[in-house]
């Protein structure tokens, strides 16, 4: 598999994991007692979100590096995995 591949895989796990990580550790200003005014109470009090895209992109780095060495070392081949509109699969001439 080429990089542009890789680097695609890249982005969509990162998407993945920032999801997963955004709540972590989240406080809102309702439950720490102070809510300023004209702001939602459900908003988060500090959502860190510089550290939190840190920890997503080594998360999503170690994620695909791991996903890269299964595939390059031979445990799972792409074409193991029947592809949509194969022509292999369908008589087509």
């Amino acid at each position: 598999m080429g990089l542009t591949t890789y680097i695609a895989i890249y982005f969509i796990v990162w998407w993945v994991v920032i999801f997963a990580v955004l709540p972590f550790g989240v406080r809102s200003q309702h439950e720490d007692g102070k809510v300023e005014d004209g702001t939602e109470p459900g908003a988060p009090q500090r959502p860190q979100l510089l550290r939190k895209a840190l920890i997503t992109s080594v998360v999503a780095l170690i994620v695909v590096l791991v996903i890269a060495w299964i595939i390059e070392s031979g445990w799972i081949r792409l074409d193991m995995f029947p592809m949509p509109f194969d022509p292999k699969l369908y008589d087509l001439k």
